[in-house]
């Protein structure tokens, strides 16, 4: 459940994109939000100057009034907002926020006060995905300035018919329901692979179609069973099931087809390596993606492996 929203802004047109989908999204559980911004105190930067007093109040000022007004747009539209400012480094301030204030979801804007530099997203996100170990909503700021109102329309879930899949699912039917949209449930059944140096034999191709079969027909009665449990909730439910040699290239592809303007998925798969944040579709999508898209994290800080460079850290604080 989604009971409280970090948005961490940087004072930015770009940074600013998410601000749409945070109205959109925290009506639906009646979350409180909280808008974040961290001030970094010049002599914390590579090269940094000794900090003018009066320059670094004016500073201060000037954000108080800013995020005054952020929030006052969003208690506007009848959502429980706040807002924090901290001094320090930006992500590790939003991380350290996050762990410390129960927050259940991070609302990032691809990019911020730095612009465009060829990534697909900025290095305080990248470090704020890495480390902080919640769900996140990952808006795409491609074009500066506020967006319009957003309606989602057509909610596109990726599931590979697991259990772990189904940690999804509440808040999909949510924000469902909520938006009336359609939920475009897609799974991609993937062809087994033979390590052969030749081609294969009749038999082994016997067996990858086989097997490929078995899957696609266990996929499709799962979400026939989706289909049914979404109806008698109202849901306009539209399934896909689709075959092919490479999963994550598939997926995308189902994604552009089906027109989503939301994108939402499951940190981990089922048969994924669960050492890391996330599994490869979630890094994908993060990395590749052109659609909003929410990762909803179904392991704890504990249960991820911490990073070689996060030990000394964690060592220090005694973790």
């Amino acid at each position: 459940m989604i009971n409280h929203i970090l948005v961490p802004l940087d004072g930015s047109a770009l940074a600013e994109c998410v601000l749409p989908h945070v109205e959109a999204i925290a009506p639906v559980t009646n979350a409180r939000i909280t808008v974040i911004h961290v001030l970094e105190n010049p002599e914390n930067r590579e090269g940094g100057f000794p900090i003018d007093p009066m320059g670094w109040h004016m500073q201060k000022q000037e954000s108080h009034a800013y995020l005054e007004k952020i929030v006052g747009r969003l208690q506007d539209t009848g959502l429980t907002a706040e807002y924090v400012i901290l001094e320090g480094k930006s992500a590790e301030g939003i991380i350290e926020f996050a762990h410390a204030n129960g927050v259940d979801l991070i609302a990032l804007s691809t990019h911020g006060r730095t612009g465009f530099s060829g990534w697909s997203v900025s290095s305080v996100v990248q470090k704020v995905l890495l480390h902080a170990y919640r769900s996140i909503l990952l808006a795409r700021a491609y074009q500066p300035g506020l967006a319009p109102e957003v309606q989602y329309q057509r909610i596109f879930i990726g599931s590979d018919c697991s259990a772990r899949a189904e940690f999804i699912l509440p808040a999909a039917v949510s924000l469902t329901k909520f938006h009336k949209a359609q939920l475009i449930l897609g799974t991609v059944i993937e062809r087994p692979q033979i390590i052969q140096r030749f081609p294969l034999s009749e038999k082994d191709l016997k067996l990858v179609r086989q097997l490929t079969e078995k899957n696609e027909k266990i996929a499709a009665h799962y979400h026939e069973q989706l289909v049914t449990q979404f109806s008698l909730k109202g849901l306009d439910v539209n399934t896909r099931v689709v075959v092919a040699d490479h999963a994550i290239g598939a997926l995308h592809d189902m994604v552009n087809d089906s027109g989503a303007d939301l994108v939402m998925l499951v940190a981990h798969g089922d048969t994924g390596e669960r050492r890391w944040p996330y599994g490869s579709i979630a890094n994908s999508f993060i990395a590749h993606g052109n659609t909003p898209l929410i990762i909803m994290q179904d392991l704890s800080e504990q249960e991820v492996t911490p990073l070689p460079a996060e030990h000394p850290l964690r060592e220090a604080k005694g973790h």
